[in-house]
């Protein structure tokens, strides 16, 4: 019915409701095993001194002792979550399961990874850190033949933050553990999509807009690119199962015709369920009440995201602007119009 429903989150969006941090354990939610709550602690404000460190429900206590040393770094880290999981429900916004949890959940557990990663350098770059600037290490002459300079974004400091501070959840776990090796391959896989990604700016230095002289410099890419690649890394995801080679465990195709994965693949170890109905004990808020577009047959159409249950439609106002005119100089003057269109909601 949905191939979508075949796949574990990956570290991007790292819980996926009823499956519980993607483990297929139906224990009840708690704040240690959500991984979002440091992207809602509006109320908190600025993570400014340690005490607040203590009240970030779902760390472990070495992800608090980090904190308390990285002050200076946690609101990144806050913002990298929000991100995160602003681009999930983006990237999942006509699925059945849309990035969104019950609010009566505490969110956070173990952090999205990419949004740290990526917040953390964008930080070094502009000069909020005094732990970190930009990345010194490009410079020079490329073989390109243009000039190496400006600000490169520091990726290295935000991907060894990255590291340091969400694999330590799983490390903590032990080697032999399922589920660590999956998340900790899953995050290093969310890592290397920004490192793949990473792109080249450059300006143009001469007389009149010629381009006598070139400077470059490394850049993060939009997130929104991040995304995009990991839906699809997401969508095309190898179920895998514990194996021991040699003296060690490691994750092997579940389907041995199955080409083994790679470092940049996502992994899961289960199928996830339906996400039809409501299950509160998971965090799963179903599909009914969502909108669904009645001519499409695709996930988002009304027969498969309302699971075969049926639809209501209504007549529904919109107001949205009509009619704009430009005035010189230099504004744009629209009337406000009222609409008619037809809603369809999940029974």
């Amino acid at each position: 019915m949905e191939a979508l429903c075949k796949t574990a989150l990956p570290p991007f969006w790292p819980w996926e409701p009823g499956r519980m941090a993607v483990t297929g354990s139906r224990e009840k939610p708690t704040s240690r095993t959500h991984p979002w709550y440091l992207a809602k602690l509006s109320s908190v404000g600025s993570i400014s001194e340690e005490e607040t460190c203590e009240k970030l429900k779902g760390l472990i206590q070495r992800q608090v002792q980090m904190c308390k040393r990285n002050l200076e770094v946690m609101d990144s880290v806050r913002r990298g979550a929000q991100l995160a999981i602003e681009e999930c429900q983006y990237q999942f916004r006509n699925r059945r399961w849309n990035c969104s949890t019950l609010d009566s959940l505490p969110v956070f557990g173990k952090v999205v990874t990419q949004g740290v990663a990526f917040a953390v350098t964008r930080a070094c770059s502009s000069g909020e850190l005094e732990k970190c600037g930009c990345d010194r290490t490009v410079h020079g002459v490329s073989p390109q033949g243009f000039q190496w300079s400006g600000c490169s974004d520091n990726i290295a400091y935000g991907v060894a933050f990255s590291q340091s501070f969400v694999d330590v959840r799983e490390r903590s776990k032990g080697a032999s553990s399922s589920r660590a090796l999956m998340n900790l391959h899953n995050n290093e896989a969310g890592r290397k999509a920004i490192l793949t990604h990473m792109r080249v700016e450059c300006k143009c230095h001469g007389v009149s807009g010629s381009c006598e002289v070139k400077t470059c410099w490394r850049a993060v890419p939009p997130f929104r690119q991040v995304g995009h690649a990991l839906k699809e890394k997401f969508d095309g995801a190898t179920e895998v199962e514990p194996r021991r080679v040699g003296s060690s465990r490691a994750l092997v195709p579940r389907n041995a015709q199955f080409k083994p994965h790679t470092d940049e693949d996502l992994v899961y170890l289960e199928p996830s369920p339906d996400f039809c109905e409501q299950d509160t004990r998971s965090g799963v808020l179903g599909t009914r009440g969502r909108t669904c577009n009645k001519t499409s047959k695709a996930i988002d159409g009304c027969e498969l995201l309302c699971c075969g249950r049926g639809f209501h439609t209504a007549q529904v106002e919109l107001a949205e602007r009509c009619s704009c005119k430009f005035h010189w100089c230099c504004f744009v003057k629209c009337r406000q119009c009222q609409r008619l269109v037809e809603l369809h909601t999940c029974r």
